[in-house]
């Protein structure tokens, strides 16, 4: 079996393509190679930057699993005279294929939200903010879009800060805060969403205290305070990337066996920076 192949088997384990929002995502198997360079090795990153496939034709990568799919909206025509489509024909050129998760990984049992949420607090109670009703192929597991950690115990507002920047390795985040809260606030209940995620707290239902993501809106920050809601922004990527390294890279060597090397980019970054 090809390990393009290999990797498709073990992510539908890990995250069940039937959990993504088809509705606008692109997931699965984006590319596959017709002439594997049979180098036995796969390279996880965030997002499929011409910087990121320099790195993965200096490494040798196999298979590139890309959490955001490098393709996305339609391509008509494949010339190097777009950035996007270079990329796409270079990994094929060089005998790589691609592998994108995205919302399937979001939405999966013990993907990219189950981990934040476990920085805010490991011991708590952990819920979907809309649960996914359970597939074959992911029978059993909690699964579905957001999570909300409600904490058995309440915690300062200025901890859970310190506990999300420690998880992330972030020296920074921002942050909004209500009118009349001191940045000790006791805070009991926290809603989570990966990478963006005004959309997916919009479907909350109750009280929560505070909302952490990756962005949002300025007018959305807003109405979050206005609702007594903080927010906590570690920018888009952030909360997506520290993922590949805690979790799912050595899942993925523990499935794909000693034979297989799984590697994590050095270049994937997110573009924005503190000047």
């Amino acid at each position: 079996m090809s390990l393009i192949k290999r990797v498709s088997s073990v992510m539908a384990e890990i995250a069940p393509l039937a959990l993504a929002d088809s509705s606008w995502d692109n997931v699965g198997v984006l590319v596959e190679s017709p002439d594997s360079n049979k180098t036995n090795k796969v390279m996880l990153t965030i997002d499929l930057t011409s910087e990121v496939m320099e790195e993965c034709i200096k490494r040798n990568a196999e298979v590139i699993l890309s959490y955001h799919p490098p393709i996305f909206s339609s391509m008509k025509r494949l010339t190097l005279r777009d950035e996007k489509q270079k990329i796409i024909l270079r990994t094929i050129r060089a005998g790589m294929s691609i592998y994108s998760p995205h919302t399937s990984l979001d939405a999966a049992e013990g993907g990219i939200n189950d981990w934040l949420a476990s920085l805010v607090d490991a011991n708590s109670n952990v819920a979907e903010i809309s649960p996914i009703q359970p597939t074959p192929e992911a029978e059993g597991g909690k699964t579905g879009i957001g999570r909300v950690v409600r904490l058995s115990t309440p915690r300062p507002f200025d901890q859970v800060v310190e506990s999300v920047k420690d998880g992330l390795h972030l020296p920074t985040v921002r942050i909004a805060i209500p009118d009349g809260w001191e940045r000790n606030q006791p805070v009991t209940t926290v809603a989570i969403c990966a990478g963006s995620g005004t959309s997916v707290f919009r479907l909350l239902k109750g009280k929560v205290d505070v909302l952490f993501t990756g962005e949002m809106g300025h007018h959305d920050v807003l109405a979050a305070n206005a609702a007594g809601r903080a927010v906590i922004l570690g920018e888009h990527t952030n909360t997506e990337r520290g993922y590949l390294s805690a979790v799912l890279a050595p899942l993925l060597r523990k499935k794909l066996g000693d034979k297989v090397e799984v590697l994590v980019s050095e270049k994937d970054h997110d573009p924005l920076v503190i000047w």
